[in-house]
């Protein structure tokens, strides 16, 4: 992004654009919330997008039915972060801008590691360190650490997710109505991001 594209209108927007925070881990480190989805284009030129979902949805007003499309894009750098929105407008086109730029803004960090007793990877970032759980509507999902070479054992919309948050090996296992991939997509993006609320011995050794 050219510095003419883009004039900040945040504080922390504008911390990014003169240089005073270069990376987007000082962000999450100060605990601030991005409110222009230019920062992370800003810090995170590699992030790839993503189309999860497109589905039409039809609202009666007293001018008759209204139709629109409800799009929800995965957004990851594959790396360890990951972000999901949703979109909503009468064009296709519009409703994936929307969707993006608000995935963008629901950035999260996700931990990744290895929690598998049964891999001898020496803790490389293939996995996640531990198990993780996230729930959105009837959708309930759990993430369970894989052993390198297993894979991702779960659903296509979930693979995507885990995808992008550079998650290789893990083992999914998922209850209530999961062909509803909001809520299935929704879920898994909450389990990740709970693995920034576990201290593990790791965190204390850097405390220590």
């Amino acid at each position: 992004m050219s510095e003419q594209e883009w004039y900040p209108k945040t504080k922390l927007g504008r911390m990014v654009f003169n240089g005073e925070i270069t990376s987007i881990d000082d962000i999450f480190k100060l605990n601030k919330k991005i409110k222009e989805p230019e920062i992370v284009d800003f810090l995170l030129p590699n992030l790839e997008s993503e189309v999860a979902d497109i589905t039409l949805v039809q609202r009666q007003t007293d001018a008759g039915e209204v139709s629109r499309f409800r799009v929800v894009v995965v957004v990851g750098n594959r790396s360890g972060y990951i972000g999901v929105g949703k979109g909503v407008a009468r064009e296709i086109p519009t409703a994936i801008k929307k969707a993006t730029q608000n995935a963008k803004l629901n950035l999260q960090l996700v931990i990744r590691g290895c929690g598998s007793w049964a891999c001898g990877c020496g803790g490389q970032l293939h996995s996640l360190p531990f198990t993780v759980e996230g729930a959105s509507g009837s959708v309930r999902v759990k993430i369970i650490p894989a052993p390198r070479g297993v894979g991702l054992v779960t659903g296509e919309k979930a693979k995507t997710v885990l995808k992008l948050a550079g998650i290789s090996d893990a083992w999914v296992k998922t209850k209530g109505n999961t062909r509803t991939t909001l809520n299935f997509v929704v879920a898994t993006y909450k389990a990740l991001t709970q693995t920034t609320k576990v201290i593990t011995k790791e965190d204390w050794r850097i405390k220590l």
